[in-house]
């Protein structure tokens, strides 16, 4: 069975949400919940905690730096890529890796659910079939901001003492697919995760 059929035959009806406003203010609420929506991963790692939102923002701005260091010609497409990442984990929760091995979660019924009624939910519906496929240059510096931010996560649980945070490093290095990627993420790792702060800056304390 053809699955963009299927989520599209289990849409809501697109008549229950007439008013665009109304539609556009039922998904500021949902997206809130990406605030109440932790990283489940997290719990294995054994230190750290952040949401899903707390997340994607900063993917987001790490996105828009890689687009600008890669000279890419849409630095804002690849914003919003990073930015709407992870909108579905409002209704399906963030899965790990490890839930991964067990839990199949259907994103893109998720997803047809929470654009049906927004006016630009088309667009918003493209924006994730781009980065989940993965295709094209604005999808895979998205994919790197998202693991750049786990990798800057790890480094400072790693600078605190967390003994499994390195482990955890070389995996999402591996997943890097850009070179821009690559090399910024070799710079997090020689960077203290401290020093943006602390360095030069002993005046502050006596």
């Amino acid at each position: 069975m053809d699955s963009k059929k299927t989520a599209q035959e289990t849409t809501p009806n697109q008549r229950s949400h007439p008013n665009p406003l109304k539609a556009l203010a039922d998904f500021f609420f949902e997206v809130g919940m990406l605030k109440r929506t932790p990283r489940s991963g997290f719990q294995f790692l054994g230190t750290g905690r952040e949401s899903v939102a707390d997340h994607s923002f900063r993917v987001a701005v790490i996105g828009f730096s890689l687009a600008r260091l890669a000279d890419h010609p849409d630095p804002f497409r690849v914003v919003c890529l990073c930015l709407f990442h992870d909108v579905a984990e409002a209704r399906t929760g963030d899965m790990n890796y490890v839930n991964k091995q067990y839990v199949k979660v259907d994103e893109e019924k998720a997803v047809a659910h929470l654009a049906h009624a927004l006016p630009f939910g088309g667009e918003l519906r493209a924006f994730l079939e781009e980065y989940r496929a993965g295709e094209t240059d604005a999808a895979r510096l998205a994919h790197d901001a998202d693991q750049l931010d786990l990798i800057l996560e790890l480094k400072q649980q790693k600078d605190l003492g967390n003994a499994y945070a390195q482990e955890w490093i070389r995996y999402a290095l591996e997943r890097l697919c850009t070179e821009t990627g690559r090399r910024l993420a070799n710079q997090i790792l020689e960077t203290d995760s401290a020093a943006w702060w602390f360095d030069g800056n002993d005046h502050w304390w006596t």
